[in-house]
């Protein structure tokens, strides 16, 4: 029998109204506050992160394959390459690569009701794998292509379509200037869907159409493109992956993360992490401190049993183990409501998706949550494992206690 554990589940769970009962409550509902708070924040952060990820992904793969040209705007008009089955099979040979497509882009403005805007348009082929980007897509259908020529068929963006006043199905002018000779080319256009990403430098730039009419505008062969876009099973790798393909390609060619094209993007993602380590010091700080506090108001309030217990010939430890399996009932209490909590909070949001943000802001119009269990897990355990070794540090105040002195006290 642990003597120790039966004394502590005697006074943990006495029903002796004192001061000390309502200190215990508040540390309970302190800890249960910090691990909500963690929870609540981790599957925040998550969801932020591989939802928004997900977008820029989508609409460009994970790394972007195309002509070297180090002055260059990566964000611009592509120097035609032609498409290569050797280039392929290098890409598709690297260890996480799962789908690579060509892609090409062209300057253009577009024309409706007398309003114009300038776009790139996002030329792809037939064999595009649209499942990428149907999610997106707000009204209307796919593109069509055509065997024999090029689609005459677009897809625009929900910004573009508000701001020029464009409705599905509508005809629109696009003009196309050459870069060589200044000339100018315009095609007649129907509007077949409309999209959002909510990604403000997607949507208020790119269209969608066929490759095929880039190549007729700038009189391309065939077989010539403007780049891969490349996909990995797992982005964290894309880093590495680029790496290697920038080694095994000719120098003519060059491989970009799509970190490295919108930077921007990544860097407002990467601040959530310091947000998230800023929040977990905070709330395990005020976890600690509750629990400290706590736990030195039980043992003074409990003085003279300690006194009792050392007369009877107790030992120091003892008297310890008795402190720290109370301090722990009420660290697992505060940890388990603040679990069930948390992770309720998390499930009534990913369900209903009652918190709303402005997209403009965000690139999302409401909270997304994305929980993995197993940092939830870790995040219980090292909360529990925190503020046990913290709770040590108090209960060397035992040591310290006369038995004398502790009977008489008042």
């Amino acid at each position: 029998m642990n003597l120790a554990f039966n004394i502590a589940k005697k006074i943990a769970f006495t029903r002796k109204k004192s001061f000390a009962r309502f200190i215990i409550r508040l540390s309970i509902a302190a800890t249960a506050v910090s691990v909500m708070s963690m929870i609540i924040t981790l599957a925040f952060v998550n969801g932020f992160q591989q939802t928004v990820a997900n977008k820029v992904f989508s609409f460009w793969g994970h790394i972007r394959v195309q002509k070297f040209e180090p002055n260059k705007s990566l964000v611009a008009e592509e120097t035609p390459i032609l498409k290569s089955n050797k280039i392929e099979s290098i890409i598709r040979k690297q260890t996480g690569v799962y789908q690579i497509q060509t892609f090409a882009t062209k300057s253009a403005i577009i024309e409706k009701n007398k309003e114009i805007e300038g776009v790139l348009l996002k030329g792809i082929e037939k064999a595009y794998d649209s499942m990428q980007l149907k999610p997106f897509l707000k009204e209307g259908r796919w593109l069509k292509f055509n065997d024999s020529s090029y689609s005459k068929e677009l897809l625009i963006s929900a910004q573009l379509a508000s701001q020029l006043k464009i409705k599905l199905n509508d005809t629109i002018h696009i003009y196309f200037i050459s870069s060589v000779d200044g000339s100018k080319n315009y095609r007649k256009m129907a509007v077949c869907g409309i999209y959002k990403t909510g990604i403000e430098e997607y949507d208020k730039l790119f269209i969608l159409g066929d490759q095929q009419l880039i190549r007729r505008m700038n009189n391309w062969a065939p077989d010539e493109t403007g780049g891969y876009e490349v996909f990995v099973s797992d982005y964290h790798q894309m880093d590495s992956i680029s790496a290697k393909l920038a080694d095994q390609l000719p120098a003519e060619w060059m491989s970009k993360t799509i970190r490295e094209v919108y930077p921007n993007i990544f860097d407002w993602l990467n601040i959530q992490d310091v947000n998230r380590n800023v929040i977990f010091t905070v709330m395990s700080i005020v976890a600690i401190i509750n629990l400290i506090t706590c736990l030195l108001i039980l043992i003074l309030e409990r003085t003279r049993m300690v006194g009792i217990l050392k007369a009877l010939g107790a030992t120091d430890w003892l008297i310890q183990k008795i402190f720290l399996y109370h301090a722990t009932v009420i660290s697992l209490s505060g940890i388990g409501i603040g679990f069930v909590v948390g992770v309720g909070c998390c499930l009534i949001q990913q369900y209903t998706g009652i918190i709303t943000l402005d997209e403009s802001a965000y690139y999302v119009s409401s909270a997304p949550i994305y929980l993995i269990w197993w940092q939830i897990f870790a995040v219980c355990a090292g909360t529990l494992l925190v503020c046990y070794l913290a709770l040590i540090i108090p209960t060397w105040l035992i040591k310290r206690i006369q038995p004398t002195k502790a009977i008489q006290f008042r």
